[in-house]
């Protein structure tokens, strides 16, 4: 009988947890450690509280009955056990999964506090002034072009050349090339609106030929559909930005380079603290 039940003991999992327990403390016994009386006790502040019920209406946005806070507060203590518990015995050594969330948790501590600084307009002017190109308005482009299809460079510049040798026997621009369902020619269009047309990389190149005016044929140029001939007519320089038309961006630009500044800095001074050994092979 009595021999049966402890049989059946065998099967709870509140004697598990127990043989659990009492194998820490005679691994720490084993070896010589004392148990940290501190370290038993464990503190759960109003505050504690507050953030476990915050966290659970932010995830199912409702707030939490009482008996569902008594659950949190149950849930956080066993975490807190068991992450005491596997310190004691040395767990977190050696782990990359736990090595790298720390390095998260002092990488962000480090660039936490740049979140909800707010430059000053001058020190964003400035970075505009550093860099007006990137921020500036795009230049204002009229400009013809002879679509000479999908081909590979060799190929496109091939034909460009016949086109460019019919241009100058007198033949009508309009009348040669492919046909295409963009326009052949934009006035007084802007970056943004020759991108819709001819995509990305075709106002990017428009954009480095307008630096150079030429009322020459010029390419072949690529674009989204294949390689053209462009003729530039007039080109204006882009305008000096405004900071009111672009703070957005460039306050998105200092806080990035800001944080990757302070983080640097904040490494370098811990760094700084260790003596470090490195041995090669």
């Amino acid at each position: 009988m009595i021999g049966d039940r402890l049989w059946g003991l065998r099967r709870e999992p509140l004697v598990h947890f127990l043989l659990g327990g009492l194998a820490i403390f005679v691994f720490f016994a084993w070896r010589g450690t004392e148990v940290d009386p501190a370290g038993r006790t464990i503190v759960i502040e109003r505050a504690q509280v507050e953030g476990l019920a915050a966290q659970f209406a932010q995830t199912f946005r409702r707030a939490p009955s009482p008996r569902e806070v008594d659950g949190l507060i149950r849930d956080f203590i066993k975490d807190e056990v068991y992450y005491r518990e596997a310190r004691r015995l040395g767990l977190d050594q050696g782990d990359e999964v736990i090595r790298q969330r720390l390095r998260q948790k002092m990488e962000y501590f480090a660039r936490s506090s740049v979140e909800s600084e707010e430059p000053g307009d001058a020190e964003l002017q400035k970075m505009i002034g550093a860099n007006p190109s990137k921020y500036g308005g795009s230049a204002v482009i009229s400009f013809d072009q002879v679509y000479l299809g999908q081909h590979d460079p060799a190929e496109a510049r091939e034909r460009g050349r016949d086109v460019l040798a019919r241009l100058g026997q007198g033949a009508d621009w309009q009348k040669l090339g492919d046909p295409l369902s963009v326009p052949r020619a934009m006035e007084r269009a802007s970056r943004s609106e020759i991108e819709r047309e001819f995509g990305d990389q075709f106002a990017d190149e428009l954009a480095v030929l307008a630096g150079k005016p030429s009322p020459a044929w010029r390419g072949p140029v690529p674009s989204g559909y294949g390689m053209h001939l462009v003729r530039l007519r007039a080109a204006s320089a882009p305008r000096p930005p405004r900071l009111a038309e672009v703070r957005q961006q460039v306050e998105n630009d200092w806080r990035a380079a800001t944080i990757e500044a302070r983080e640097a800095a904040a490494y370098q001074a811990l760094l700084d603290s260790y003596a470090i050994t490195i041995e090669k092979p």
